[in-house]
């Protein structure tokens, strides 16, 4: 049986392959069609992020995606086609599409842990006109866009569940006693840049360090208490210590860069007690020293922290759909799919914090 089209969609459609470190192509490639349980989205609008700039770079992702391939996981769009078996959505209708979705069975999920699920699916190809939607995320991943949210901003859901997920971890309610807490955040891209305005949406005393002035004052923009200039590469960690109120460090860090000298300054900014939250993801096979005389006698916590669970992917949701919550300063503009690889590399030439791909520009 036929499935229902939105505008009768085309045989073939344009869509930025990955095809090695570096090297993307734009491709006409065939509209891929629902099959039983699946959907098929018409993007409107997918946004770049820091680990599109990574798998750029490196030509793929060790979890996520091989080259060559379709690639772009941030995205919202339209119901284009459905297969069989699907009827709680309708054509035309406006939909976000989380990039993963668990199996709901394995014993990390059944724990709440669904970001850890042994079975993970992952969905890239948002850098296109259309893209699949397996039935695992229909079943379980896909939501309807509230009346008064954009597809620009519902695109950023992915990245900001990613950050909710994060303040989760950092258990500012351990720290609150004495009022709002002071957070360093190590890092002003989009991902540190959405800490910053999710920790002040919060009440929240967000601190952010970058080496880039553009970022800080767009961290100030978006609720920052406090910026501090540095110097890129790490070894400032005494620095970072005397900024923290009464200077004796932070009681908690957000590490955002993925450098592993940032990950030392991170651990070595805290007060006693204090937690760090390493989130930004290192390249494979990457270590640091561990200074364990004061992880032990300081009583630290340190954490690693990945990805969303579809918790955090539906409060961040609601959260964007808030009027208040002023994010729109991330987007830097908006590009065709044919201006992927300009996108990207003005990311990594700090010209740009994330960027709109949308389909004719």
């Amino acid at each position: 049986m036929s499935s229902p089209h939105l505008d009768a969609t085309p045989a073939t459609m344009r869509g930025a392959v990955l095809t090695g470190p570096e090297a993307i192509e734009i491709r006409d490639v065939p509209v891929p069609q629902p099959s039983s349980g699946e959907l098929l989205l018409k993007v409107e609008a997918a946004t770049t992020c820091g680990t599109d700039v990574k798998v750029f770079k490196r030509g793929g992702h060790p979890r996520m995606l091989k080259a060559p391939t379709l690639f772009g996981h941030e995205m919202a769009g339209r119901v284009a086609a459905m297969g069989d078996g699907v009827d709680n959505f309708a054509v035309g209708e406006a939909i976000v599409v989380a990039n993963s979705a668990p199996c709901l069975t394995c014993e990390p999920c059944r724990r709440g842990r669904e970001n850890l699920c042994e079975d993970l699916a992952y969905l890239n190809g948002a850098f296109a006109e259309y893209l699949l939607v397996p039935a695992r995320f229909v079943e379980r991943n896909i939501h309807r866009l509230p009346n008064n949210l954009s597809f620009e901003r519902a695109a950023l859901a992915e990245p900001l569940a990613c950050v909710l997920h994060g303040i989760d971890a950092c258990e500012l309610d351990r720290y609150a006693a004495l009022g709002p807490v002071e957070v360093l955040v190590l890092g002003g891209g989009p991902i540190g840049l959405l800490f910053v305005a999710a920790l002040a949406n919060l009440g929240h005393r967000p601190v952010l360090a970058d080496p880039n002035p553009s970022r800080l004052e767009a961290g100030r923009a978006l609720g920052a208490t406090k910026t501090i200039e540095i110097a890129r590469g790490g070894s400032q960690a005494a620095a970072l210590r005397a900024h923290a109120e009464g200077g004796e460090g932070f009681w908690v860090t957000v590490e955002a860069t993925g450098v592993p000298g940032v990950w030392s300054d991170a651990i070595e900014s805290l007060r006693p007690g204090g937690l760090v939250n390493l989130f930004g993801g290192c390249a494979p096979g990457t270590s640091i020293p561990l200074d364990t005389h004061l992880v032990h006698y300081s009583e630290l916590t340190i954490k690693g922290v990945y990805h969303h669970r579809p918790d955090t992917f539906r409060r961040a949701i609601a959260l964007l759909a808030d009027p208040g919550f002023k994010v729109d300063a991330l987007l830097s503009g908006v590009r065709p799919i044919e201006g992927v690889v300009d996108a990207l590399q003005a990311m990594i030439r700090k010209e740009a914090l994330k960027v709109v791909i949308r389909n004719g520009g």
